[in-house]
């Protein structure tokens, strides 16, 4: 975590309409003080960028060094592995070495037995992405679970990116699909705030991009537990959809379309274009769907062409305009072919029969615990000739050698498979 004040007082707007307050450092540091400001690197970064917009010379963020705001004996404990005197540490690296992974046990850490509820404060979101957050949250439940098989109330709230985070809402949203999380806050906090906490987690850096592990068992060994100890049959995400706003209209066209029979949601784009199917092979693979899967409706939230016309095609489209759309969408459907994206990590949430059509070799690692979920890998063959820093097309070979080979019925009759 980043520990800072602010040179002048400045409110900030973050996409939700919430307003952040950030005013004027008073001291002392070392006692509670609402001008003491913590947050995670990524959003001290982007909060330094917005005041830098706003008038470079006037507002300015300074770091504070930890120790002091941490002397204070109400600051709360660090549950985890810990993140200590991160500015400091950061500035001394140029990569992420600069973080020591050292295991700890959650329940050596725990400091008071006795007392009947604790709160928590997680500071940073668990990811950045709809995949990592949703398979993340398997962690996120274990560890309040195993807190809660020694405390009687356990009030967990994450404090996420919002300085200059464009998808703040879409973050929201997804962490209330999960009962366990008391609220869901933008950063930064300050240290009145903080210490009201009796623990907190340091999501700065995430820890997933640094081990060789699955999201779930990264995240357990981050929250100090150890994953190699937790059963398998736990390392599941859940997601609660109950009070989902949706679309107007998208629900009605999902009961209509699952009275005329099964519904199969074909989602081969993903937002990294090495994670998508190629367009030219995802047409062809919607076309021959069509063509083959007559007592299916088809169903796309991409607009994958929109020359393919058919009556057992919907397109979604126009009513996917939220991640609890999305969610919805997903969570209707009988079976699933998609590419490496949110699809298949919602989809097992749910239990729903997924094929997934992957690129990454190291598909075996993020399928580890699916049990709904069925891989297709397709290797990448291509060779690049460029002797240039950027890829040339035109100079690569076998780009498409791999999806040439990939039949529909091959991904038909593993769907079949569940």
């Amino acid at each position: 975590m980043i520990f800072f004040r602010v040179t002048n007082n400045i409110n900030i707007k973050i996409t939700d309409g919430t307003v952040i307050k950030y005013n004027r450092f008073k001291a002392p540091v070392g006692v509670e003080n609402e001008t003491v400001y913590i947050t995670t690197y990524d959003d001290f970064l982007d909060f330094k960028d917005i005041l830098a917009k706003v008038d470079k010379n006037k507002y300015i963020a300074k770091t504070i060094n930890e120790n002091s705001v941490k002397e204070n004996p109400r600051f709360p404990v660090e549950l985890g592995i810990l993140n200590i005197q991160e500015f400091e540490n950061r500035t001394k690296f140029d990569n992420i070495d600069f973080f020591d992974i050292k295991e700890q046990n959650l329940f050596h850490q725990l400091k008071s037995f006795h007392k009947n509820s604790i709160r928590i404060a997680v500071i940073g979101s668990l990811g950045n992405s709809i995949s990592d957050m949703i398979s993340s949250m398997a962690a996120l439940r274990i560890f309040y679970n195993k807190l809660s098989e020694i405390y009687s109330n356990v009030k967990l709230d994450i404090y996420i990116k919002a300085s200059n985070n464009s998808y703040y809402k879409r973050d929201k949203d997804i962490y209330s699909t999960q009962e366990y999380i008391n609220e869901i806050l933008p950063l930064s906090i300050d240290s009145k705030k903080i210490c009201e906490y009796d623990y907190y987690v340091d999501n700065s850096v995430d820890i997933s991009k640094i081990l060789n592990l699955n999201i779930v068992d990264s995240w357990l060994l981050k929250f100090g537990i150890d994953y190699r100890k937790v059963s398998d049959l736990e390392k599941f995400s859940t997601l609660k959809i109950d009070n989902f706003e949706l679309t107007k209209g998208l629900s009605n066209k999902l009961l209509e379309a699952k009275k005329r029979g099964k519904l199969l949601l074909y989602h081969p784009y993903s937002a990294t274009i090495n994670k998508s199917i190629p367009q030219t092979f995802a047409i062809d693979i919607l076309k021959s769907l069509i063509e083959k899967l007559d007592d299916y409706t088809i169903v796309t939230t991409l607009n994958v062409d929109p020359k393919i016309k058919n009556d057992n095609l919907l397109d979604l489209s126009n009513f996917s305009k939220t991640i609890e759309d999305f969610i919805f969408i997903v969570s209707s459907m009988d079976k699933i072919i998609t590419a490496n994206t949110s699809a298949l990590h919602i989809s097992d949430t749910f239990m729903i029969p997924t094929v997934c059509i992957i690129t990454s070799e190291e598909y075996e690692t993020i399928l580890k615990y699916y049990k709904y979920v069925k891989p297709l890998f397709v290797k990448n063959s291509s060779k690049n000739l460029s002797k240039f820093i950027y890829e040339n097309d035109l100079l690569t070979i076998n780009k498409f050698d791999e999806w040439k080979k990939l039949k529909v019925d091959k991904i038909i009759n593993l769907l079949e498979t569940f």
